[in-house]
C-alpha cells in the first residue's frame, strides 16, 4: 500500500514536467520560426509609426486605444510588452501610459506617462498589435476612469519582467479597474495574472470573468472574452469559446480562418 502511494505522488511531479515542456513548444516555435530580430542591438533598434493611429488633426472625436508588441530580442518568442493610449475630443496629441522597468534605474517611476502625436509605434523594432479601439464619447467616458487607474497602479517602484509586476501586469491592473474597457490581453502577456496586493482571487482583465492566481505563477481563469486559460509558471493556455481560438503560449490566439459571425 506504501508503494502504490508512493508511486501516485511521484507520479505529479512527471507530470507537471510534462505539461511544461507541452506549453514551452509554442515560445520554441516561435523562437526557431518566428519573425525575431535576434540581431539588432537595442540601441539601433527601430521605432517608427505603423499607421494604425489616426493624427489627431484627421481625427477629432476621443479615441483610446491598446497596443501590444512581442518584447525585445529572445523575449519575444515568450511574451509581449502593452501600452495604452488615450486622445481627449479636439486634443493635439496622445497620452501613452506603459510601464517601463529600466526607469527604475534612473530612480524615476517604472510608470511612463508620454504625449505624442504617433503612439502606435514599433517596439524595438517589433510590429504592434491593436488589442482594442474604443472611439467617440465611449472612449471620452472612459478616459478619465483610465487615468484614475493609471494613478493608483501599487507597483511604481517594482518591476520583475517575470512573472511580474511588468508592463502587462500595469495594462492588466488598468484594464480591471476599468471594465467597461473589456480589454481582452492574449496569452503572450505575461505578467497579466500577477493580481495586485498579493491577492489569489479577482477578476480577469476583461472584468467578464474571474480568476485564482498564485503570483502568476499558478493559476486558473473562466471568462466570457477570455474562455477558458490555465497558467503555468507564467505560460498560459486555453480555449476561448466566444470566438472559438485557441489561446497557446509564445503563439498568442489561434483564430479559425472563418470565425463564427
Amino acid at each position: 500500500m506504501a508503494v502504490e502511494r508512493r508511486r501516485h505522488w511521484l507520479r505529479w511531479p512527471r507530470r507537471l514536467v510534462l505539461m511544461l515542456g507541452l506549453l514551452l513548444l509554442g515560445p520554441m516555435v516561435v523562437l526557431a520560426f518566428g519573425d525575431l530580430d535576434l540581431q539588432t542591438h537595442w540601441r539601433d533598434a527601430e521605432f517608427r509609426s505603423v499607421g494604425m493611429a489616426p493624427r489627431p488633426g484627421d481625427f477629432a472625436p476621443a479615441l483610446v486605444q491598446v497596443y501590444g508588441a512581442r518584447a525585445y530580442h529572445w523575449r519575444g518568442a515568450f511574451g509581449i510588452h502593452t501600452w495604452i493610449t488615450a486622445k481627449r475630443a479636439g486634443a493635439d496629441r496622445y497620452t501613452v501610459y506603459q510601464v517601463i522597468g529600466w526607469n527604475l534605474r534612473r530612480g524615476r517611476s517604472t510608470v511612463s506617462v508620454s504625449h505624442t502625436e504617433t503612439p502606435d509605434v514599433t517596439w524595438y523594432g517589433a510590429e504592434p498589435d491593436l488589442l482594442l479601439e474604443r472611439r467617440g464619447p465611449d472612449a471620452g467616458r472612459l478616459i478619465e476612469a483610465i487615468e484614475a487607474a493609471v494613478a493608483a497602479y501599487p507597483y511604481a517602484a517594482e518591476y520583475r519582467v517575470w512573472p511580474g509586476p511588468n508592463s502587462n501586469t500595469f495594462t492588466a491592473f488598468v484594464a480591471r479597474r476599468v471594465p467597461e474597457l473589456g480589454l481582452d490581453l492574449p496569452p503572450t502577456a505575461i505578467g497579466k495574472d500577477y493580481l495586485a496586493g498579493g491577492n489569489l482571487f479577482g477578476s480577469m482583465p476583461s472584468g467578464s470573468g474571474w480568476q485564482v492566481s498564485v503570483l502568476g505563477l499558478l493559476g486558473i481563469g473562466v471568462a466570457w472574452e477570455e474562455g477558458v486559460e490555465l497558467n503555468l509558471l507564467g505560460l498560459s493556455a486555453g480555449l476561448d469559446f466566444n470566438d472559438l481560438a485557441l489561446r497557446l503560449p509564445g503563439l498568442g490566439r489561434i483564430v479559425p480562418s472563418n470565425p463564427p459571425p
